[in-house]
C-alpha cells in the first residue's frame, strides 16, 4: 500500500518568534487532493535531572495555553542559530536551574505532534550537577521555580495533573525503569 503524499503546494499563514504556520495542499494516495495545517518549529531540548540525593528537578511556571501551573523538566526551543543540540540543553539548564552538568547522554529523540507539526525534541539525561559559576540572564517573559520531587512524589503529581505533558512523564516514566534495574 502507498502512504507517501504528494506535496502541490505550501502557503505561509503565520511567522512568529517560535513557530512558522503553514497550509499544504497534497495529493493523497488514491489521487484526492487534501490540505494540511503544519507547524514549524526549530526542534527543542529537554533535560532529565536526577540529584545526588536521588530527587528529579522540575520547573514549576503557568501554561498560558493550558490556562494553569505546570511541573515539567527543564526544557527550551533550539535557536536558528544553535547548530548542537547538547549546547543549547547546557544553556537550558544554566537559565532555568542553574545547574551545569558534567555530561549529557541522549535517552530520547522524537517528535512531539507529528499529526500537525514538525517539533523534534531531543531528551537528555544530566550528569553530575553542579552550580554554574556565571549565571545566563533568564527569558524575560518566563517566571520559573525549581522543585525537587521523589520518584514517588513524582507519580503522586502526575495523578494530580500537575505534570501533565508528554517529555516530563517520559522522563519521570524513564526514571522509573532505571530505579527497577538498579533493585
Amino acid at each position: 500500500m502507498k502512504y507517501e503524499e504528494e506535496l502541490i503546494s505550501t502557503k505561509k499563514i503565520y511567522q512568529g518568534k517560535i513557530i512558522r504556520v503553514e497550509e499544504e495542499e497534497v495529493r493523497l494516495p488514491n489521487g484526492e487532493k487534501a490540505k494540511r495545517e503544519i507547524v514549524r518549529h526549530h526542534g527543542a531540548v529537554a533535560i532529565m535531572c536526577v540529584t545526588d540525593d536521588d530527587k528529579m528537578i522540575f520547573v514549576k511556571q503557568w501554561r498560558e495555553p493550558l490556562q494553569r501551573i505546570t511541573l515539567e523538566i527543564p526544557a527550551g526551543k533550539i535557536e536558528a542559530n544553535e547548530k548542537n543540540p547538547k549546547k543549547t540543553a547546557i544553556r537550558e539548564l544554566n537559565e532555568e536551574v542553574r545547574l551545569q552538568p558534567e555530561s549529557l547522554d541522549l535517552i530520547a529523540d522524537f517528535y512531539t505532534s507529528p499529526g500537525f507539526a514538525d517539533e523534534r525534541m531531543l531528551m537528555y539525561f544530566a550528569h553530575n550537577l553542579q552550580p554554574v559559576s556565571k549565571e545566563l540572564p533568564q527569558d524575560a517573559d518566563e517566571f520559573l521555580n525549581t522543585v525537587e520531587l521523589t520518584l514517588t512524589e513524582a507519580k503522586e503529581q502526575i495523578d494530580a495533573g500537575l505534570i501533565c505533558d508528554s517529555k516530563t512523564i517520559m522522563a519521570v516514566w524513564k526514571w522509573e525503569l532505571l530505579e527497577l534495574r538498579r533493585s
